[in-house]
């Protein structure tokens, strides 16, 4: 009996034992995820559901009449048609303002969004036409800015005349980010790569140009940080993290570029 009894403590001494391994290992890697990712993890759009009610119906209105109605802005100001001038799939000159291509980027994003809660076979293939036009407008090296790109004369006196020569207010930086954002939405929401990898490849001209011992200028309104972190979050790539953190630490750096003041916090 006394024996029995030894041999039973003996075997929960060993599950405890066992146990308290896994779960160190359990928090270590835990503990690992943590440093590559956010203190605390945000939950993915794509794993929330809402009952009816206050929100339900909100969503409900922006699906059926916000997003459409957004989207016939888009067309009725020119905002899409400058993606297919500047991929040369139709003539005329740029149409609006230097930031029109980050407004058609925050509509893809929210209708992402929502195609992922509600599956829309019209919806899903209208945004495939818009970001086959946004993929035509992008440049051979990853750029991607209408504004310069259907007309590059008239582009020097707001963005100036090289690419990325007036950052305080080009919003070439500041619509990329935005491009990343609406890529992510669409990639999470649909699977699809096709605004993802345009996005990858405009995040990869970014990290050539800009850095230490290159341009070391920042955005005029910090938007292509969180981009950049969320791309690192979707594939791991370390350059995009670290390229947002070298945007924020350049900023208020003077040996750096020529303050930009206030208003941008710089």
């Amino acid at each position: 009996m006394k024996s029995h009894k030894l041999s039973e403590h003996f075997s929960w001494n060993i599950l405890i034992r066992i146990n308290l391994f896994i779960l160190l290992m359990i928090l270590l890697g835990c503990s690992q995820q943590q440093q590559n990712d956010y203190p605390v993890t945000p939950v993915p759009f794509t794993e929330v559901k809402l009952a009816p009610g206050f929100w339900f119906d909100r969503i409900q209105t922006n699906r059926e009449i916000t997003i459409p109605y957004c989207f016939d802005k888009c067309e009725e100001t020119g905002r899409i048609q400058n993606f297919a001038r500047a991929g040369g799939l139709e003539k005329g000159g740029f149409i609006g303002r230097r930031y029109n291509d980050s407004d058609l980027f925050k509509v893809i994003e929210g209708a992402s969004y929502s195609l992922r809660q509600h599956p829309d076979s019209i919806l899903e293939k209208y945004l495939d036409e818009i970001i086959a036009l946004i993929a035509s407008a992008q440049e051979e090296d990853g750029y991607l800015f209408t504004y310069r790109t259907v007309d590059p004369e008239n582009a020097k006196q707001k963005a100036g005349p090289e690419k990325y020569s007036k950052l305080e207010n080009a919003h070439e930086l500041y619509n990329s980010g935005h491009l990343y954002e609406a890529a992510i939405a669409h990639y999470q929401a649909t699977g699809k790569k096709t605004l993802l990898n345009v996005a990858l490849k405009n995040a990869d001209h970014i990290c050539e140009i800009f850095g230490t011992g290159k341009n070391t200028g920042v955005p005029g309104h910090q938007e292509i940080e969180i981009g950049l972190a969320k791309l690192f979050r979707i594939t791991g790539e370390k350059k995009y993290l670290d390229m947002a953190m070298f945007f924020l630490d350049e900023r208020g750096n003077a040996a750096g570029h020529s303050l930009y003041g206030e208003y941008s916090q710089d």
